[in-house]
Formats: C-alpha cells, sequence, structure tokens
C-alpha cells in the first residue's frame, strides 16, 4: 500500500527525458542508462508523478558545460564521431559531388580533413581518458547523453533558486566521477559540480551528501579548496575498490580544510550501523554548517546484490538516508548515480521518489509496467537482501570514524559566524547571457506544450485537452497544480 505522511505538502519537481534511457555503453559495460526509464515507468505506474511537476529536460550548452569543464576537453565531446560514422562520412562525400551532400554530412566531412591535416590529433586514447578503458567507452551520442544528464540538474538548481520547488530530482543525473579534463568511473560531464556552481550563484553554502558505494572522488576533487561546499561522502574503501580515494584523513586544504569529511567503510555493511553513523555525521553537519541547501547523490550500488558494490543496505535502509536528509527541511536535490543490478536501481529510485513526496510505497511492481517481467520472481517492489553476509566494519571501528570527523568538524566555526573567503569569479552570472536567456524565457513562456505531447513523453493517457505553459528551460510537462483537471 501507499501510506502518506505528514510532511507531503513539499513542492517536488521531477526531471526526465525518455531519451535518456536509449544510449548505451555497449553489451558488456556494467553501467545500463535503460535502468532510468525503468525506474521513471514505476513512478508513473505508481501514480507518483502526478503530485509532482514534471519537467522535460533539455540539453545543456557548451557555455554552461564550460562554467567548470575544460574547453578543449568538450570540443572533443561534442566532435567526437564513432569509426564507422568517420568511415561512411568520408566514403559517401569522396564519391558524391558536393551539391547534392547533405549540410551536416558536409561540415563533419570537413572537420574530419580538419582532424587528418592536424599534427597533434587527440585521439581516443589521450589526456582526456575517453574510449582508452572499458569503463568510458565512446558510444553513439555520447555528447547528448551528457548534455541531457547535465540540463537537467543545471535545472534542478534553478528549480529551487527560483522558488519553484522543496525538492527537485534527476535520476539521469549524479555522475560523481567525471573530472575537468578527463573522464572517469562511467562519467564523462560531472553535472553535480555544474549544479552546485549554479546554487553557488545565491546560495552562500551548500552541502553535498554522497551515499554511493564508490567515492565521489570528482566532486570533492572540484570543491577541495573552498568553504562554500562541504563535500560528505560515505563509501566502500580499501582492497583496492574503485576509485582508491576518500581515505578518513582526507579533509581538504587551504580555506577548504575539513569541508570535505569522508565516511570510508568496509564490505558487508548493513542497514542499522549504516544508518547509525549516518545520523550521527549528518546531524552534527546539518548542526555545525547550516547549509543553504542540500544536493545528495543517491547512488544505489550501495544496495546488496549490486554487480559492482560490495555493501548489503536495503531499499528501506538506503531510502531511510533520504528521508533523514528530508527531515531537515532544507531545500534539496537528489541525483542518481551507481548502481548495476537494473532493476534494483529502479525501485529504489521509485522508492525515494515516494519518499520525496511525502509517500511510502509498499506495493507490488504493478501488472501493467512494461518492465514487469525484470522483477522476477516476487514481483515486489522491496527485494530480500542477502543472508548470512559478514559485515566487515566492527563497532568500535565504526565508533572511532565517528570520533575521528567529530573532531575534525570541531576545528569549523558554527555557522552563520564563518567568514567565507572571496566568492570566484567563475561562480558569478555572466550577465550578458543572463540578458539573453531572459529574452530566450520570454519566448518560451509564449508557446504551450499540449497534453498530446505530455503523454506521449510520459507513457500516461488522459482525456482532458489542457494546455500547459512553459516556464523554464527543462519545459514542464505537468503541473502538481493541474491533477484535479485531468
Amino acid at each position: 500500500m501507499i501510506q502518506t505522511e505528514s510532511d507531503s505538502s513539499k513542492r517536488v519537481a521531477y526531471f526526465y527525458n525518455r531519451f535518456i534511457g536509449k544510449f548505451h555503453y555497449g553489451k558488456e559495460h556494467p553501467m545500463k542508462p535503460k535502468r532510468i526509464i525503468m525506474a521513471h515507468n514505476l513512478i508513473v505506474n505508481y501514480g507518483l508523478f502526478r503530485q509532482m511537476d514534471v519537467y522535460l529536460i533539455r540539453e545543456a550548452q557548451l557555455q554552461e558545460i564550460r562554467k567548470f569543464h575544460d574547453p578543449d576537453y568538450i570540443i572533443y565531446l561534442s566532435q567526437f564521431m564513432s569509426q564507422n560514422k568517420i568511415n561512411f562520412v568520408k566514403e559517401y562525400c569522396s564519391a558524391n559531388n558536393e551539391s547534392v551532400i547533405p549540410e551536416n554530412l558536409l561540415e563533419e566531412f570537413k572537420l574530419i580533413i580538419k582532424w587528418s591535416q592536424q599534427q597533434k590529433v587527440k585521439t581516443e586514447n589521450s589526456e582526456f581518458k575517453v574510449g582508452d578503458s572499458p569503463d568510458n567507452p565512446t558510444f553513439s551520442g555520447l555528447f547528448s547523453y551528457c548534455q541531457l544528464s547535465s540540463g537537467a540538474s543545471i535545472d534542478c538548481a534553478h528549480s529551487i533558486l527560483t522558488g519553484q520547488a522543496d525538492i527537485a530530482i534527476n535520476w539521469s543525473g549524479g555522475l560523481h566521477h567525471a573530472k575537468k579534463k578527463e573522464a572517469s568511473g562511467f562519467c564523462y560531464i560531472n553535472d553535480i559540480v555544474l549544479c552546485i556552481l549554479e546554487l553557488l550563484r545565491v546560495y552562500v553554502r551548500v552541502l553535498y551528501v554522497d551515499i554511493d558505494c564508490h567515492h565521489g572522488d570528482g566532486v570533492e576533487e572540484a570543491f577541495y579548496l573552498t568553504n562554500r561546499v562541504m563535500t560528505l561522502s560515505f563509501h566502500q574503501y580499501g582492497d583496492d575498490f574503485y576509485p582508491g580515494t576518500g581515505q578518513l584523513n582526507s579533509v581538504g586544504v587551504g580555506v577548504g580544510r575539513y569541508y570535505s569529511v569522508n565516511v570510508p567503510m568496509k564490505p558487508g555493511m548493513s542497514d542499522e550501523p549504516y544508518m547509525e553513523m549516518f545520523k550521527k555525521i549528518t546531524s552534527r553537519v546539518m548542526q555545525i554548517y547550516r547549509p543553504d541547501c542540500i544536493v545528495m547523490q543517491c547512488g544505489a550500488d550501495s544496495l546488496s546484490l549490486d554487480k559492482l558494490g560490495g555493501f548489503n543496505l536495503s531499499i528501506k535502509g538506503h531510502g531511510a538516508c533520504v528521508q533523514y536528509m528530508k527531515s531537515f527541511g532544507t531545500p534539496m536535490i537528489l541525483l542518481g548515480g551507481g548502481g548495476y543490478t537494473i532493476q534494483n536501481v529502479s525501485r529504489c529510485w521509485a522508492y525515494e521518489t515516494g519518499i520525496a513526496l511525502g509517500q511510502q510505497i509498499d506495493e507490488a511492481i504493478p501488472s501493467n509496467d512494461i518492465y514487469y517481467d525484470n522483477y522476477s520472481p516476487d514481483y515486489l517492489l522491496h527485494f530480500p537482501i542477502r543472508q548470512n553476509v559478514e559485515n566487515r566494519n566492527k563497532t568500535e571501528d565504526l565508533n572511532k570514524i565517528v570520533a575521528t570527523v567529530y573532531d575534525y568538524l570541531s576545528n569549523i566555526e558554527n555557522a552563520p559566524g564563518i567568514h567565507f573567503h572571496d566568492v570566484p569569479f567563475s561562480f558569478y552570472p555572466d550577465m550578458d547571457q543572463e540578458n539573453e536567456d531572459e529574452n530566450k524565457e520570454q519566448i518560451d513562456q509564449k508557446q504551450e506544450v499540449s497534453l498530446n505531447e505530455l503523454e506521449q513523453e510520459l507513457g500516461i493517457s488522459s482525456s482532458s485537452k489542457n494546455e500547459i505553459s512553459v516556464q523554464s528551460n527543462s519545459r514542464k510537462m505537468y503541473s502538481k497544480s493541474q491533477q484535479q483537471d485531468l
């Protein structure tokens, strides 16, 4: 059954685009964007979307991505073509007259010729680490995939900053390993950093909480020198577990010292000790740091039975972390992340969407879900965790971690008396760009999106013919306030 909680009045913005789940890293690659479609279908079939403002994700623009990532790296990703595509374009354009060649193919052909004439061509095995290992393959539509993921996270920040939402959700985001100029750990563009940079244009303090099984190294590295962002990562560590960073004594540098908080754990971590430590540490962080906004990476590879992670959390245990952070009443952004047993990932994110809405879901998987067979054999939302799994985290070791984190946090002056260093210039908005965006928004507000398009994007049906006004860069496809009309 679905139980409604007393805090169900939160305004929730949900960002989705059906195309984000159609990209493919490769048959043998553990990262499956399909899990985002599966989660979305559960969200629709449980009726959760009717309680949210639903936005169609748009692609982030190059100038937005450049706020963090190296320009050469972005150009490389944006111009990437697979070898099959290069061969086809060269063969087609060489065999036909320029007047009959489509303009887009002609531009690509000129680009290929330019690359071949350069003495130092950045190949797949370049400094950018794209395609140099099975972890970060090249695939068709790679940059569009990155743009969609980033565009949604950036607009999550916008929905919070403009007061349109108390909680914003982008399950296609949370790609926390990407670095400034290189791909890492299945991640190419760091949508989380881009999201936080948007928040810092208005907010003084942002707290980043990461419950992925892997350390959030890309986000920590980006903000390692600042006190305007506190990064807090709960992750598996040791035995050469990827990425090998996030040790307890990694606390930041300069004015950012003690604003990086790491909670390294061993395999086998279960619900009760995890949640006990999570509450102790996050409550102290919230008391001392008092952030203006929380960005939470909800990687589901910390669940039991994950193909890569070694923790033994249940969906309810994972969701309890989201519930606890929500209880502080601070504006919050929920992002996806890791998770490689995809039927459990979709279960988890649907459940946590319910938590954001103040609804506890315990029902069986809806039989009309097109991925229903993926949830066999029990077809339940909550799957049984592994039994007789050794939790290698001893109570005394966990207590020492908490005590050490408390000691580090004691070096931070309680907010709001913190004297923050000057805001980096890059955090300030480009006023010319803002004027352009304002003009674009005025044009967009004149457009209308019909419910026919809404039905196509969300996979739902309705006899209503009402129109929905576009109100942001990511188009609003459904508004909670329209529920009575549908």
